[in-house]
């Protein structure tokens, strides 16, 4: 009996050291902040921004869900032959450890119809999905803000993102101009 405690008890050290090796391998992944612009008018889509802090590796963030919301994208704003547009996104990189942020004038989601329920309550619980770890999901809560009056271009909360060109190539352009 004497030699099996003795190997149970160096198998324990064993797991202990290795688990102490681990705590130390530095930032986790992680959304660690952010908010939702609600649009100016019901029938304008909302905007979100926040920042990913990144882990030991670089990933990139392939999408952001929300259960409460009738569509989510990521979208990117860019001057070309001095008109600002938009542009989906597919994905957006996560440089290990440094960030990606998605904030006003640049990288932002679009955020159609949010369930009244998740307005009332003043955020909307959102996965952000990662290609590590079989898409790893981050569940993170984004509180929701009033529209603002600012006035037309002085940031992408005041944008009329209905009307921005889409591009082409994406299915939903035509389904966020009225």
């Amino acid at each position: 009996m004497k030699p099996f405690a003795m190997l149970a008890l160096a198998a324990t050290a064993l797991t202990l050291s290795a688990c102490e090796k681990n705590l130390g391998t530095g930032q986790q992944l992680n959304v660690v902040s952010g908010y939702i612009q609600m649009g100016a008018t019901p029938d304008r889509p909302a905007v979100g921004y926040f920042t990913v802090e990144g882990g030991p590796r670089d990933v990139q963030l392939v999408a952001v869900t929300a259960d409460l919301a009738q569509r989510v994208e990521m979208h990117e704003s860019v001057k070309e032959n001095g008109v600002m547009t938009m542009k989906p996104l597919l994905s957006a990189d996560v440089p290990a450890k440094g960030k990606l942020e998605f904030r006003q004038g640049g990288k932002h989601l679009m955020i159609w119809n949010i369930n009244g329920a998740a307005v009332r309550a003043g955020k909307l619980p959102m996965a952000f999905v990662f290609t590590n770890n079989n898409n790893e999901r981050i569940l993170f809560d984004m509180p929701i803000r009033g529209a603002t009056s600012e006035v037309a271009g002085s940031g992408d909360a005041a944008m009329d993102h209905g009307s921005m060109d889409m591009g082409d190539d994406t299915p939903a352009a035509g389904a966020a101009k009225k």
